[in-house]
């Protein structure tokens, strides 16, 4: 999915080494709340982004995460995401209603569907194009972005399908869907460039579940549905719960009488700076100036996506100034 903001906000994001520790008792747990954003014109769809934000800028080496719908496509048109670019990252689309019909320029065509990973790595440069398909009711999904460490970040584009078998947990407390990394006893084969964890989550009313996870990384939890409490912090629909390193368990309560979804996401900290500016991510302003420049040119470090019916998008005005840096909280 492309940040289609006219005014995308200059992040260069720092270390997350520092983010803090683990205090005595609960897991410390920080709330971040999403802010809308339109994908388009005056029917757009509008997502709901959580990252990045003010208050955090990355997840382990997730850096970007759009929560979209339930969205009615008959009254909003659904989405039609025209051809653009990457550098830098991979995109990982996970559906829990809905299709979307993907194309990129290295000539995959394939279908986003609800339990079905498509991870695109967009490292030296990658065009793709997004539409939902008349099949597509109503839609309803994340988009998420991982940022690819520097020895990676020029590896050639790459596309990839996966689709995870559910795991039930604790007798059917809750059923796990793993599509990076591993959890509960199952695990993703696609590779990523950094440890990484990427799983739907999904608990039965009223159930509790004790997740054993890795104590190193950094964990996320965006609550699709229902209210879960992670520790003993409530979250509520839409919002994502960030869990500093620490706990190599994280227990979750659903808190509703119904079935409540979520998805956890988790990481080695991303010891690295980055700068990241509408759909690039790179070391400096100069790597972002020059992408887009590249883009605007329609050079063919981004290739060509074909069967897209319309223009690509146009990569909006850079900053008048140099990208400055927006960091993550100091250890607390």
């Amino acid at each position: 999915m492309s940040n289609v903001e006219s005014g995308p906000v200059p992040v260069r994001c720092a270390s997350t080494a520092d983010a803090g520790a683990r205090p005595a008792g609960e897991p410390r747990v920080d709330v971040l709340t999403p802010r809308d954003v339109p994908l388009g014109g005056p029917r757009a769809m509008t997502v709901r982004r959580t990252l990045p934000q003010r208050a955090r800028t990355l997840i382990g080496a997730w850096c970007f995460a759009d929560h979209y719908g339930p969205d009615d496509v008959a009254g909003t048109g659904g989405m039609d995401v025209a051809p653009h670019p990457h550098i830098g990252l991979q995109t990982v689309s996970w559906l829990f209603s809905g299709e979307i019909e993907h194309r990129d320029s290295l000539g995959s065509h394939a279908y986003v569907r609800p339990g079905e990973l498509n991870l695109m790595t967009g490292g030296h440069g990658i065009s793709h194009s997004e539409v939902s398909t008349p099949r597509a009711t109503v839609l309803h999904g994340v988009q998420l972005w991982v940022a690819l460490p520097a020895e990676h970040r020029d590896t050639a584009r790459d596309f990839r399908h996966y689709v995870p078998e559910p795991v039930t947990v604790d007798g059917g407390a809750a059923t796990v869907s793993v599509f990076l990394g591993s959890l509960a006893g199952d695990g993703s084969p696609v590779r990523t460039f950094t440890p990484l964890l990427g799983a739907e989550v999904v608990l039965a009313p009223r159930a509790t579940v004790e997740l054993a996870v890795d104590g190193s990384f950094e964990h996320g939890l965006l609550v699709d549905r229902g209210e879960v409490r992670v520790g003993g912090t409530l979250l509520r629909s839409a919002e994502l719960g960030y869990v500093h390193p620490g706990p190599d368990t994280l227990t979750l309560v659903n808190e509703s009488d119904e079935p409540a979804r979520t998805v956890l996401l988790g990481g080695a900290p991303f010891e690295e700076e980055i700068v990241m500016w509408w759909n690039f991510i790179g070391r400096s302003h100069e790597d972002i100036v020059r992408a887009r420049e590249e883009w605007e040119s329609a050079s063919d470090r981004f290739g060509a996506v074909e069967g897209y019916e319309g223009d690509r998008l146009p990569a909006p005005a850079l900053p008048n100034a140099t990208i400055t840096p927006r960091r993550n909280p100091a250890r607390g």
